[in-house]
């Protein structure tokens, strides 16, 4: 994850090309249609250690809330023991975000990618201290949850809360949302559907802003920027970053 003074959600995803079946082999190129430059690693895989907490969360919990990756359609009525709208969450950090909206949104089931056991370990114990029921975890690189697991139209809506901006101009090119990706989101999508992005770094907002307006199944919902949404909660990092003057970037555009 990004460290970066004010960085509001503590949270990063860019998920890696893996190869189908092994997540620790990267795969000789992306899936098709989705542009990632050759070779690249499109998260960042860094150690870090378990809790207590976190280990035993992973081993009571895991087997009932996390989805194994499988190059097969998912079907989300199993997966959730029950109908109703569906939206993937890409990277999730410590599920702080994803606990809250899915406690606010208890008949919207929630399918969260995140490749970090820390993570994952304090989402699930998230979910065991509130009761929370809509919320499964696939632990894999959501590129190929998407490209793999989920049928188009599928999904009432796609969260990606301040992913990795890879500021440094040479890189760019790794940041998440890009054209091929966002068309292959939005073809996930059911007529009405949403793209909800948010990120702290203008220059990345400018870009979600521009490759999401340049979609032709996509429409935004405001006339630039939206309004953040009731239901994403204001972190402890995003208040001390307005206060000191950081600005925080929302992108909400619908699927026609």
């Amino acid at each position: 994850m990004r460290c970066r003074p004010g960085r509001p959600s503590g949270r990063s995803y860019n998920p890696r090309v893996t190869e189908p079946g092994n997540p620790e082999r990267p795969a000789s190129r992306p899936p098709e249609g989705v542009a990632h430059p050759r070779a690249i690693r499109s998260f960042v895989r860094r150690t870090g250690r378990l809790t207590t907490g976190q280990a035993r969360a992973l081993e009571a919990l895991g087997p009932r809330f996390l989805v194994p990756y499988r190059p097969g359609r998912l079907d989300l009525r199993m997966a959730f023991g029950r109908e109703g709208p569906t939206v993937l969450e890409i990277g999730f950090g410590m599920g702080e975000a994803t606990a809250h909206i899915a406690a606010l949104m208890p008949d919207t089931d929630f399918l969260c990618c995140e490749v970090h056991d820390p993570g994952v370990g304090a989402l699930l114990k998230r979910i065991a201290e509130q009761g929370l029921q809509n919320i499964r975890i696939v632990q894999h690189d959501a590129v190929e949850v998407l490209e793999h697991m989920l049928a188009p139209q599928s999904l009432a809506g796609v969260h990606v809360f301040f992913p990795d901006p890879w500021h440094k101009a040479r890189h760019n090119k790794r940041r998440l949302i890009q054209p091929a990706l966002v068309a292959r989101l939005a073809s996930r999508l059911q007529p009405g559907g949403y793209i909800h992005c948010a990120t702290d770094w203008e220059p990345y907002a400018q870009q979600m802003l521009e490759v999401l307006s340049a979609e032709p199944l996509l429409r935004n919902t405001a006339e630039g920027f939206a309004p953040r949404p009731d239901y994403r909660p204001l972190t402890k990092f995003e208040q001390r970053g307005m206060r000191l003057g950081h600005g925080v970037w929302d992108v909400v555009f619908r699927r026609v």
